[in-house]
């Protein structure tokens, strides 16, 4: 299976800055990204990250900017 093959099944993953991607099933989910519990094909999981990920910021810049 290919990355750009249009039966690839991907997972949204997000990392510890809650910045959003997503990763294709047939690969380990890489060391400090964590499955969001959302599958389906790129444009599902792209949809799903459009609508959740609003602030593109990292955590660690919002957090700073709010104190």
């Amino acid at each position: 299976m290919s990355i750009d093959h249009q039966d690839t099944v991907f997972f949204v993953v997000k990392n510890t800055q809650e910045q959003y991607s997503i990763w294709p099933n047939y690969r380990d989910i890489p060391e400090g990204w964590e499955e969001m519990g959302v599958q389906g094909n790129k444009e599902t999981c792209l949809a799903h990250i459009n609508k959740e990920w609003t602030d593109l910021r990292p955590k660690d810049l919002r957090d700073a900017l709010a104190e």
